[in-house]
């Protein structure tokens, strides 16, 4: 058994626990290398049929692709694709780009306020049919209170800090200071009442080990991962106006294997291109400890 067998195994069993654990769960999927690995490996875990909703928070300035490779991907794979949005700061242009407010500002708006909003059932969710490829206002408003997510440790310093089974209080706020110890492959899946449990199946992966997977299973991916002779590539995927491409000529999924383990991107923060990140000091942080993703 080599090391991506392992981690696949170990992934497929959380998958596995957290469905047999938790009711009205659903698996965030930002379209990323990640969670679109994540979204393979509950294919796997399930037999090929993913039991719980996806949903994506639609902040309406992704890339085109992003948008049509989730659509794409979700008739494909005939998914419970839900998405939800902030309609209100869209519409009033409370957003960095109309220039009203910053961009971390902007990501508690259209991303954090909108997750928490989206998963309680409180702002309206919109659902794929599958007969139509139409989005059409989802009839279910119940509360997802168990969210699986592709954050991995590696990528960013709050991730480092989650556990498997990371809880959250009612209004999906995270106190970093109170998490359950998590040793020897046991897992703490019993909380409170009005806990928020947030699953994190990749936490173990790191940005080396999701390229060889996609490779090994040859997985789909954003074609923006690549580049397409300009010299450049986007090493991870967020909102146009504030995600930057970084320069490399790796323009395949062995390409990017490559550089990796050359020590080319050695230094050099996989969010690097995320300008929110850079915003204020611990930024990602302070809008994680809020909700954010």
């Amino acid at each position: 058994m080599d090391h991506l067998d392992v981690l696949e195994q170990k992934s497929v069993h959380i998958l596995r626990e957290a469905y047999a654990s938790f009711g009205n769960l659903c698996m965030l999927w930002s379209i990323g290398k990640d969670s679109t690995v994540l979204l393979w490996l509950a294919r796997k875990a399930f037999f090929g049929h993913v039991p719980f909703p996806l949903v994506h928070i639609d902040t309406h300035y992704k890339i085109p692709e992003m948008i049509e490779y989730r659509d794409r991907l979700a008739m494909e794979y005939k998914l419970y694709m839900v998405y939800g949005e902030n309609a209100d700061a869209i519409r009033e242009k409370r957003t960095f780009p109309d220039g009203n407010v910053s961009r971390v500002d902007c990501c508690r708006l259209l991303k954090t306020e909108a997750l928490k909003n989206t998963l309680s059932g409180e702002w309206p969710r919109y659902r794929l049919n599958l007969d139509t490829g139409k989005y059409e206002l989802d009839t279910n408003t119940a509360a997802y209170t168990g969210v699986i997510v592709g954050a991995r440790s590696d990528e960013e310093g709050s991730r480092s800090k989650e556990r498997y089974f990371s809880p959250r209080d009612k209004n999906n706020d995270w106190n970093v200071d109170d998490q359950p110890p998590e040793f020897w492959n046991q897992f703490k899946t019993d909380f409170a009442p009005n806990t928020h449990i947030r699953i994190h199946p990749l936490l173990d992966w790191t940005e080396l080990n999701i390229w060889e997977y996609i490779q090994r299973e040859n997985i789909p991916t954003v074609s923006l991962y690549y580049n397409h002779g300009d010299g450049k590539r986007y090493r991870s995927l967020g909102c146009a106006p504030c995600t930057a491409p970084i320069c490399s000529e790796s323009k395949n999924v062995q390409d990017i294997i490559e550089e990796l383990r050359s020590g080319a991107l050695a230094g050099i923060a996989e969010r690097s291109g995320r300008e929110q990140d850079k915003e204020d000091g611990g930024g990602l942080e302070t809008l994680r400890r809020d909700g954010y993703m």
